[in-house]
């Protein structure tokens, strides 16, 4: 991923977005000939004058101070996970340039697959930035089993939304939305390691494959790991309403702990205790296959 590129098609997205009016400004004329703010425009609201904006938005971040990406973060009306994306885009421009190179395989302590298998009454996974399912419960790989039906490992749940959308579409209620966030939290991951071998290898992949990538993509739209709702339809229970919790893992940098729960007494309660109990006895009939034929 060029990263001159990446900061040019963010910050000129962002500023078509915004009219002048949204702005505070005075919408001089009928017929303006850009989409959204000018850049003199964006430089008047950020406090930097024009020629400095415009070297900005061509990709050059590299001498711009905290404040001045404040500002600009102002200017361009950014949320927090846009604003955290600048900032991200910024530091790389600040550091050396390199060419792409592939990040050293994680292997996940063990002691983190006792954490998850110790919550025995919800999904539990960890996962990375660019949507590689690591480690997982028993409930989980029972929740996901439309997802690891592909043999490729490290499953990947944003290859499953965008490659096999017809079985995403049966397992994820609300697809489109699902498809929307895996998108913009690539490309959120993008901008913190531009230079990551697999994560360019999964964006290509994806962009080649799927025409909803690349719409999603091209929106330069960024989204943080965050709580919030997951409805899945699942094959052996039916309809489950979960509350989700993206937890950051400070001791293993880049890693996410999820969890799936739902409030006692509830339907979607009821069938993940229906989940575990189906997801026991495969794993019983398993060990008993597995030491018959051994």
């Amino acid at each position: 991923m060029d990263l001159r590129t990446e900061i040019r098609e963010f910050l000129s997205s962002r500023r078509a977005r915004i009219a002048p009016e949204q702005a505070g400004l005075p919408a001089y004329g009928g017929n303006r000939r850009v989409k959204g703010l000018r850049r003199e425009e964006v430089a008047l609201l950020a406090g930097v004058s024009v020629d400095y904006y415009v070297r900005m938005e061509r990709g050059s971040l590299a001498g711009a101070s905290d404040g001045v990406l404040d500002a600009l973060a102002s200017a361009l009306q950014l949320d927090e996970a846009e604003r955290d994306h600048l900032f991200h885009l910024a530091r790389q421009s600040r550091g050396p340039g390199g060419p792409r190179r592939r990040r050293p395989a994680v292997t996940v302590r063990s002691t983190l697959q006792q954490v998850l298998d110790a919550i025995s009454d919800a999904p539990a996974w960890i996962g990375n930035g660019r949507y590689d399912v690591l480690v997982m419960n028993q409930l989980a790989r029972a929740l996901y089993s439309p997802v690891l039906a592909d043999p490729r490992r490290p499953a990947n749940t944003a290859r499953f939304v965008y490659l096999n959308p017809e079985a995403a579409r049966d397992l994820f209620v609300d697809y489109d939305q699902v498809a929307g966030d895996a998108a913009a939290k690539l490309r959120m991951e993008a901008g913190r390691n531009p230079h990551d071998e697999e994560l360019i290898a999964l964006v290509g992949e994806l962009s080649t494959c799927s025409e909803l990538f690349r719409q999603r993509w091209a929106s330069q739209d960024v989204r943080l790991h965050r709580s919030g709702r997951k409805r899945v339809r699942h094959p052996i229970v039916g309809r489950l309403d979960l509350d989700v919790e993206s937890l950051e893992l400070p001791a293993e940098p880049g890693l996410h702990l999820n969890v799936y729960t739902a409030p006692a007494g509830t339907p979607t309660a009821d069938n993940l205790a229906l989940l575990a109990s189906w997801a026991a006895t495969q794993q019983t009939l398993a060990t008993e296959l597995e030491a018959h034929n051994g």
